[in-house]
């Protein structure tokens, strides 16, 4: 068993093409993990082990790997760059103490490695970096490094210099050790030599490794004194200990360069994550909650000899069965143990546990705090960010948060045989990934699926076709449009029925006004005198929520409203909770029409390169779409424009926008917020849904 201090929990992200994938391969090599290096693009790398990451050269779901490097433990997870996939790195960084950020050293920091750098400032996990690709044409350190300053708002330490650039790369310099490392042209990762710096690179490195003595010493007040009074340099341990506080309190970010590809310079990032990278119990131990999801200012200290703690944070169904990954943070787990998952209040015993390397597994009987295993064949309806604890000491972890779909197609089987199997399928699928929904549309009976973006879909319809054999017929895409009101109305409604026996009786006089933007529905009382008494408001609280999800102009979900209840009336007999709970339905039926409601859509944050001679075509394009554009940033390579577009007028975008940079653009984009819909707009769409809804 390693000592926990030993262990190393990382997880590499970048954007997509950047070499994450590539990287993984190489560290699982010179790690004796692997004998043979499978390439991306020949589709055989070890973790892209999914058909459709082979055939596609994008990975689309983290997969883990274990590795020894120097007498640690390397439990490694490789995650997708792509943005529709965003979720497993925001899982994945969840259950991680460290990353290395991989960023491409000709296209630099990309959209995708914007949105993951901040994922990771939000989790507060520690990173190096890694620029790569530096044998490619047009490849630039020092620029890449100054981007992650001015884009990223980071600090990077930089620990190496390279020895050559494009073709001409052969190794790195090592600032601290004054040594470069030089490799040969077999490729071969181990076939290197250490010797002295380049005579044309002396002046260089001196005033780079005086740069990062000065940053590194300012984590030690003594050392960083006798330094620059007396000139004494501390020792190589103390320097080491300095740069490893700053990396743990993300100060600076150690920041290394090579060519995973040509195998050079990982030896370099693998020793980096050993010396400077946290181990589990180095890291500020996770927040425990209530069951409403507030702190309650205890933490899950990093320990086997706590009690028994963990997260589940990913759910998959492989060759072999249900697989729940999970991330033990306190005690230890043994085949046979009985654990409870606190989400949904079963026990269950636990028959088989493996430590997995990407879609193969070793056999364990016992597991302890820092580990990430996966336990094989969970009942207990476990789901994604699910805790995971000793019965007798049940806890609850802080919870993870995940954005919501925006983008609906509807499917349906082509014969009765595929409908079961379709249901299954489903059904696991969904228990996979949290931001992939499903819903049943009750009058057409359709099956509406909604994710994060069209290849997020097109994937999934992939995998409902290829892996479980279900033939579906897919609809065209949907907008999840919304509805909001935009005016502050007051009203008066009153519920009265007597049909023989005791009646029903309810009177709400209330205020609807429009909310801030995100707000969602807040409800408040400020009835005196017992009109409506106590009791009964939190049923026509109940009655206006439960409306909420079917709005009047077009029966989509309403947002962003705010009801104040500030009188009524009341019968002593015939008033009950049901009573105005059904003043509330009516109340919203009968005002929301009156308070002009409006259609809002979901405008999309677009990040958008393309070559400097296709600028003018790409934002005019732009423009067509009802897109904002908020900025242009030169590149070496091209040109980067921001904008927020509509995601109504996104479809089909990416052939678009090959076919006008010549396949040389690239885009990536998430949800950003939600805007009113212009009136011509709005129109159709509400023509369209109330024809569809006549249909059904």
């Amino acid at each position: 068993m390693t000592a926990l201090s030993k262990y190393r929990n990382i997880g590499i992200f970048a954007h997509v093409d950047a070499g994450k994938t590539t990287t993984t391969e190489r560290i699982l090599k010179l790690t004796g993990q692997i004998h043979k290096t499978g390439e991306v693009h020949d589709g055989e790398s070890t973790t892209d082990f999914m058909e459709q990451e082979a055939e596609r050269g994008i990975t689309i779901q983290s997969a883990a790997v274990s590795c020894f490097w120097k007498d640690h433990r390397l439990n490694v997870i490789d995650t997708p760059g792509h943005v529709d996939f965003t979720v497993e790195v925001y899982r994945s960084l969840k259950v991680l103490d460290g990353g290395i950020g991989v960023f491409c050293g000709s296209g630099g920091v990309e959209p995708q490695s914007e949105t993951n750098w901040r994922y990771a400032n939000e989790s507060e996990v520690s990173r190096i970096i890694f620029v790569n690709k530096l044998d490619r044409i047009g490849a630039d350190y020092y620029r890449v490094v100054e981007q992650t300053k001015k884009v990223l708002g980071a600090n990077p330490l930089i620990m190496v210099l390279p020895i050559g650039i494009e073709d001409d790369f052969a190794g790195v310099v090592d600032l601290l050790t004054r040594k470069a490392w030089i490799w040969d042209d077999t490729g071969l990762p181990e076939n290197y030599e250490i010797t002295d710096v380049p005579a044309d690179m002396v002046d260089k490195v001196e005033e780079y490794r005086e740069l990062l003595l000065e940053t590194a010493l300012e984590q030690d007040d003594d050392l960083f004194e006798a330094y620059l009074e007396d000139g004494v340099e501390p020792s190589m341990e103390d320097i080491k200990r300095c740069i490893r506080k700053g990396t743990r309190t993300m100060e600076f970010f150690p920041t290394y360069c090579g060519s995973a590809f040509k195998n050079k310079g990982v030896q370099n990032i693998l020793n980096a994550v050993v010396d400077y990278l946290p181990s589990p119990d180095e890291v500020d131990p996770q927040p425990l909650t209530n069951e409403e999801g507030e702190p309650t200012g205890e933490h899950a200290i990093v320990s086997e000899d706590e009690t028994f703690k963990a997260l589940a944070f990913k759910i998959t169904d492989d060759r072999f069965g249900a697989l729940t990954f999970i991330r033990i943070y306190s005690g230890t787990l043994k085949k046979g143990d009985s654990i409870l998952n606190a989400a949904t209040g079963k026990t269950e015993r636990i028959g088989r546990m493996c430590e997995m390397q990407a879609d193969d597994r070793n056999e364990l009987s016992s597991a302890k705090a820092g580990d990430i295993i996966a336990i094989v064949g969970m009942k207990s309806n476990v789901q994604t960010g699910h805790t995971l604890c000793d019965p007798k000491h049940p806890i609850i972890l802080e919870a993870m948060v995940f954005p919501k779909p925006v983008i609906s197609i509807s499917v349906a089987p082509k014969d009765k045989g595929s409908t079961e199997k379709m249901g299954l399928a489903i059904g696991k699928m969904v228990a996979e990934d949290p931001t992939f929904k499903v819903e049943t549309d009750d009058d057409s009976g359709e099956t509406i699926l909604s994710g994060m973006g069209e290849l997020h879909l097109d994937i999934k319809v992939d995998i409902l076709k290829r892996t479980y054999g279900v033939d579906l017929v897919v609809g065209k895409p949907q907008v999840a449009y919304r509805e909001t009101i935009t005016q502050e109305i007051d009203d008066s409604y009153t519920h009265k029925k007597q049909s023989g026996g005791s009646g029903q009786f309810g009177k709400i006089d209330y205020r609807i006004k429009p909310g801030e933007p995100g707000s969602g529905f807040v409800f408040t009382s400020s009835v005196v005198g017992g009109n409506v008494p106590k009791e009964f408001w939190p049923a026509v609280q109940k009655g206006f929520k439960s409306m909420m999800n079917q709005g009047t102009l077009a029966g989509f979900p309403v947002l962003d409203v705010e009801v104040e209840l500030y009188d009524g009336g009341f019968h002593a007999v015939d008033s009950s909770a049901v009573a105005f709970e059904i003043a509330g339905k009516g109340a919203f039926r009968q005002s929301i029409p009156k308070a002009a409601p409006q259609l809002i859509e979901p405008i999309m944050k677009v990040d958008v390169f393309t070559p400097d001679d296709h600028v003018g075509d790409v934002i005019g394009d732009l423009n067509r779409r009802r897109g904002m554009i908020k900025d242009q940033q030169a590149g070496v390579t091209g040109v980067r424009i921001k904008a927020d577009v509509p995601l109504a007028e996104m479809f089909g975008y990416i052939g678009s926008l090959r076919t006008m940079t010549s396949g040389r653009g690239q885009f990536s984009m998430e949800f950003s917020h939600y805007l009113p819909c212009p009136m011509n707009v709005a129109e159709t769409v509400i023509a369209a849904e109330k024809e569809r809804n006549a249909k059904k």
